[in-house]
């Protein structure tokens, strides 16, 4: 979608994803190897009581399903910037529902502007476990 057709407060559900033990262990080995995300009983002595999701793969997964819905297509030009703020912890079993948002829009010049985009990242008991705010660079309609 151009940016000339995007309005503030669009707003589009992503298809749930459900966060699995084992891909989230594998992920963490990979990229976070932290006990936290890879030891049972190291995780089950700290508040959490058990491992918790790496939060950059709990996002990636919401994410993943967000660009089968994505408001740009074709027309986005590239990713500006992102931010990841986590509120919860996500563990294996979660089932995480993201909901994006047009929150921003700013015209940058006759070829582009900048949208941004909030996805707010719940879990299957309606807790808000994270919030991503990513700007895009959106092609505006020729004239």
């Amino acid at each position: 979608m151009l940016f000339d057709d995007l309005k503030l407060g669009m707003a589009v559900e992503t298809e749930p994803v459900r966060i699995e033990k084992e891909k989230m262990v594998a992920f963490a080995k990979e990229y976070d190897d932290i006990p936290l995300h890879t030891d049972d009983a190291y995780a089950k002595n700290t508040p959490f009581g058990q491992i918790i999701a790496p939060g950059v793969m709990s996002f990636m997964s919401v994410w993943n399903n967000y660009l089968k819905v994505d408001f740009f297509g074709d027309d986005l030009i590239a990713g500006k910037s992102t931010k990841l703020e986590w509120m919860k912890p996500v563990f294996a079993g979660d089932v995480l529902f993201g909901k994006a948002t047009i929150t921003n829009l700013v015209k940058r010049s006759e070829r582009n502007g900048l949208a941004e985009v909030t996805i707010d990242i719940s879990n299957q008991n309606g807790d808000l476990v994270m919030t991503n705010i990513t700007e895009a660079v959106v092609k505006c309609r020729k004239i």
